[in-house]
């Protein structure tokens, strides 16, 4: 095994956060600092500067990352090419994804992966977009699963499958029996909508940009941070909404809620992100094959 104090080490400095880097170690606060200073004793020098709650990597510190860079990689190369010998699947993973993915997709699609591959295991973040994103872009999480468009291009980008969303509305609604409807008339009634960052409003947004019809600008009466939130909000009346497909099925077959087409259609796609890296663990690798070939089955 590669040093832990190295490791630590080296999730510290990519992070420049203690606290980040005991909360992705799973770790305490106080055991990541002991691991550190183990290190700079093994050196007998300084690995961080620490001024105002701030760290920064001293000369040696940057040193003693670079090096860690290449042999993590090494390490990873080793265990990748043992592995393919063996045919052993194991490991650790680290997922992040948005709060619909996470809720509507991945339980299905972990827990078949899990039955094939009963070894590994998976840590699972959930954020909004924006949040799953960050955590890709800070070597957080190994993978991100989001329902928006990802504007870094330093990272990779794959498509999994295709959203639908659909406006939703209480029964005995006056847009009940409309069977589809424009944004514009969606507008004229109280619309309730997920948090800034969230994929959904990100969709709903650019949606709105490209409607040359639609004068209206978006009048939200309710933000709420899940969509279990903001449908139980238009199950009580309190307004309208656009959701994923995905979200509505047990409201749709139990008659809480009526979900209306939209003109023109809007959907999204389900996406991959992760880091451009030059080498990935095997588990990694394929718990992507398996999410590709569930996504293409799954795809509407």
């Amino acid at each position: 095994m590669a040093d832990r104090r190295l490791q630590v080490f080296h999730t510290v400095a990519r992070l420049l956060s203690f606290t980040k880097a005991a909360e992705v170690l799973h770790m305490t606060q106080p055991a990541v600092t002991f691991q550190v200073r183990q290190l700079e004793e093994h050196f007998n020098t300084r690995l961080f500067d620490r001024t105002h709650n701030r760290i920064s990597l001293t000369d040696a510190g940057k040193t003693v990352f670079g090096s860690a860079d290449r042999i993590f990689e090494l390490y990873s190369e080793m265990e990748n090419a043992v592995r393919e010998i063996t045919g052993e699947i194991s490991g650790s993973l680290a997922i992040g994804a948005s709060t619909t993915i996470a809720e509507y997709m991945l339980p299905t699609l972990l827990g078949d992966f899990k039955g094939r591959y009963p070894d590994v295991i998976i840590h699972l973040k959930v954020s909004n977009s924006d949040g799953i994103v960050s955590m890709v872009e800070n070597n957080t999480i190994d993978l991100g699963v989001v329902e928006a468009p990802v504007g870094n291009k330093n990272l990779v980008v794959e498509h999994c499958k295709r959203d639908h969303l659909f406006a939703i509305v209480p029964p005995g609604h006056p847009l009940a029996g409309a069977g589809m409807v424009t944004f514009e008339r969606l507008l004229e009634y109280p619309f309730i909508c997920r948090e800034e960052g969230s994929g959904t409003r990100e969709v709903i947004n650019d949606y709105l940009n490209l409607q040359h019809d639609c004068h209206s600008v978006l009048k939200v009466s309710m933000e709420l941070g899940s969509p279990e939130a903001v449908k139980g909000a238009v199950e009580a009346g309190m307004g309208v909404s656009v959701v994923s497909g995905a979200t509505i099925q047990k409201e749709l077959k139990l008659g809480t809620l009526v979900a209306l087409n939209l003109d023109p259609p809007l959907d999204r796609p389900f996406s991959f992100v992760h880091q451009k890296q030059k080498f990935r663990l095997r588990v990694m690798e394929e718990l992507l094959e398996f999410a590709r070939a569930y996504c293409r089955e799954h795809d509407d």
